[in-house]
């Protein structure tokens, strides 16, 4: 979540000179976290692909103004706000269609070195770099010019 706004910065810095691809990486200690990225995969499945950055920032803005605390209905409250059909909300989300989908991108994530949030990798020319942690905006930068 503390991460979220600098990536956003780094995407809007570096515009077509980098590719922001998320992956889902719930951490087992967050109670709601495995069904909130579930649900962004609900979302996705109505509304697009586009759809998942929308939710994606709208989840993280509910996550800060809760101090980090997401709750079991956080997830459908923002889903809701953006006009998906609760219905079938519901049926995806408590189905868990997606559940192996987040389950094999966190095992990705831990393969690739990740062993928290954020984790993010920068490859570029066949190098791997990880940022581990939250780091500030301008260490970010200095780390993704190193490749340009």
């Amino acid at each position: 979540a503390r991460f979220h706004p600098t990536a956003k910065q780094l995407k809007e810095e570096f515009g077509d000179q980098v590719a922001w691809v998320y992956r889902h990486y719930p951490l087992s200690f967050h109670p709601n976290a495995q069904k909130s990225a579930e649900a962004v995969e609900c979302v996705v499945e109505q509304k697009g692909k586009d759809s998942f950055w929308e939710f994606t920032d709208k989840i993280f803005e509910e996550n800060n103004k809760l101090g980090g605390q997401l709750t079991a209905d956080t997830a459908k409250t923002v889903a809701l706000t953006m006009g998906i059909n609760e219905s079938q909300f519901d049926t995806c989300l408590s189905s868990g269609k997606y559940a192996q989908k987040v389950k094999d991108q966190m095992a990705d994530g831990s393969a690739a070195g990740i062993t928290g949030t954020p984790g993010t990798i920068i490859l570029s020319g066949g190098k791997a770099e990880l940022i581990p942690g939250a780091v500030p905006f301008e260490q970010a930068k200095a780390q993704i010019e190193k490749y340009l």
